[in-house]
């Protein structure tokens, strides 16, 4: 069974369609006995650094998240799911996060002429040959879907699987063992966003 966590995330009913589009059965909860006990775990999210992370501690979901993923079992973050995996989020002050990976969430930083939020379409361009970049062609770098205001600084750069364009490149997916995180959204991303998520589905 897949999970999808629900911690008031608004995007929840989107992502288990597009999963169930496969076939898959995806469950919402926000029950951590369940947690523990998925196949597969999905973290979405839109919103605020801070409220999500509050949120994940009034449901008691941080500790049991934090052991799944230890256990290095197939996991996929999206947008805000991508951000809470990091040590800090820089959003109205400093906010401890899951501190699975190490890093942290900063805003962007750019000319007058770049928009923040980022927002639409934007190619993605994958770094390593494993994983993801299996599934996408090379020599014409997939586009996905974007909305975001804050994006994600590892501090080891092993775990970035892909990078973005937006004035300067950030880090738009990271990849370490069975976990896959991605900054845009796979169940807004159409054709490219169903490759992704059946990869997550069969190969992860």
């Amino acid at each position: 069974m897949i999970r999808i966590i629900d911690y008031g995330s608004g995007n929840l009913r989107s992502v288990q369609k597009a999963l169930q589009r496969h076939g898959a059965e995806a469950e919402i909860t926000a029950d951590p006995n369940r947690i523990a006990d998925s196949e597969r775990l999905v973290l979405p999210g839109v919103g605020a650094f801070a409220d999500a992370m509050t949120a994940l501690h009034d449901r008691g979901l941080v500790e049991p998240i934090q052991r799944y993923l230890a256990a290095d079992r197939p996991f996929l973050g999206i947008c805000m799911g991508l951000q809470l995996l990091f040590e800090t989020g820089l959003e109205g002050g400093r906010h401890d996060g899951l501190g699975v990976l190490a890093g942290e969430v900063a805003r962007f930083d750019l000319p007058r002429d770049f928009k923040v939020p980022h927002m639409g379409w934007n190619e993605v361009r994958w770094r390593v040959t494993s994983g993801p970049a299996e599934v996408f062609s090379q020599t014409q770098p997939p586009y996905f879907y974007f909305v975001h205001a804050y994006h994600v600084r590892p501090r080891d750069p092993e775990v970035i699987a892909a990078e973005t364009d937006y004035c300067r490149p950030f880090c738009s997916a990271v990849q370490r063992g069975r976990l896959l995180a991605t900054q845009f959204h796979p169940e807004k991303s159409q054709a490219n966003g169903m490759r992704l998520l059946r990869y997550f589905l069969e190969q992860v």
